[in-house]
């Protein structure tokens, strides 16, 4: 069958990523049309990944036939509106993490979906990661006994693009940019059981001069059955991205690290090009990753979502998946406000960004 025609909304760094991710599976699907409304980044995008047409608006590009799926790497409070319009378009929609702002958006984005007959996919890498994957296989064979804790922690020193650090942009800050990967990690190794109960910890304790969202959050999770989720969030870790996981049964246990087994330690005085994502120098010792997108699942993500469009395959991350971890994040950023646990289902009503529920204006 004919390659998947892929168009990207946003044009830097995961708009790079699903760019080069799509590169990889050139059986699969090919990236036809960028779209940003930034002068000249759409253009500039597609010069450099040869991409044959550019727009600086999307509904443009929603009128290329060309366009099966676009892919949503625009700022957070705009998924709502970019999904919605290629619900109407008739196109399929892959939309980056996390889902949207608000409850009320999640269900518009499912039904416009619906009742359009196209398929939302939730881009959540974690369920592609190599590592993760394995460790999943060996769980849900029995290798660990009944697992009992799950916890998982990303950290690295903040986002790239500004919006990240504008709650009115972002609904949130770590947790929301952070924990929601891990939210749906915890979850989905359990095998999607409900959430029984959430209570997180937030503070901001190095970035209070750039954004009023949190900067550190730990956020625990209990799932229908007893088992626990612990997930670690941090814009505070300078030197690179820390993604890891410790799964814990009563017959036995395993960690793996994202990156650190496919690093070179490395060390120079003059420095080089790149090293690995949030790495601000090279000088010194560093960690240089090959492989970097294939370790952390993009490619592999790609290559199920074009099979999806074409039939091959049911998604195992969807618009439902985005709404699981979305009300989480409303319980998470609502405990910590509250002190205390917060029990599912949770559907405050009149919330504008799940922050209000921690920091109301």
């Amino acid at each position: 069958m004919t390659k998947v025609g892929v168009g990207i909304v946003g044009s830097r760094f995961q708009a790079d990523c699903i760019a080069t991710s799509v590169q990889a599976l050139p059986d699969e699907a090919e990236v036809v049309a960028v779209a940003s409304p930034s002068p000249g980044n759409a253009a500039a995008f597609a010069e450099r990944h040869g991409v044959p047409s550019s727009y600086t608006d999307h509904r443009e590009m929603l009128r290329d036939p060309r366009v099966e799926v676009i892919s949503i790497s625009a700022p957070n409070y705009l998924h709502a509106r970019i999904t919605i319009d290629a619900a109407r378009a008739g196109k399929h929609v892959i939309c980056e993490k996390p889902l949207c702002i608000t409850l009320e958006e999640a269900d518009e984005m499912i039904d416009a979906c619906s009742r359009a007959g196209v398929l939302l996919l939730y881009a959540e890498e974690l369920f592609f990661a190599p590592k993760y994957v394995k460790a999943k296989q060996m769980a849900d064979e029995g290798a660990f006994g009944r697992v009992h804790l799950v916890k998982q922690g990303e950290k690295h020193s903040g986002p790239h693009a500004d919006w990240f650090w504008d709650v009115k942009q972002s609904g949130g800050g770590a947790l929301m940019d952070l924990g929601c990967h891990g939210i749906a990690f915890c979850w989905w190794f359990l095998g999607k059981p409900k959430v029984k109960s959430v209570y997180a910890q937030l503070s901001t304790q190095v970035h209070a001069n750039r954004t009023e969202g949190d900067d550190e959050a730990i956020t625990i999770i209990e799932f229908e059955g007893g088992a626990m989720g612990i997930v670690e969030s941090s814009w505070n870790r300078p030197g690179g991205m820390d993604d890891s996981i410790e799964v814990f049964g009563d017959k036995g246990q395993t960690y793996a690290d994202m990156l650190m087994g496919n690093s070179l330690p490395t060390y120079s005085e003059v420095g080089f090009g790149y090293a690995v994502e949030k790495a601000s120098s090279t000088r010194g010792w560093t960690y240089p990753v090959f492989e970097e997108h294939w370790n952390y699942g993009f490619p592999q993500e790609m290559r199920h979502f074009a099979r999806c469009v074409r039939g091959k395959e049911t998604p195992i991350s969807d618009g439902e998946t985005g709404r699981v971890v979305q009300e989480v994040l409303y319980a998470a950023y609502a405990s910590a406000g509250r002190g205390s646990k917060i029990t599912l289902p949770f559907r405050p009503t009149g919330i504008a960004r799940p922050i209000d529920l921690w920091k109301r204006p």
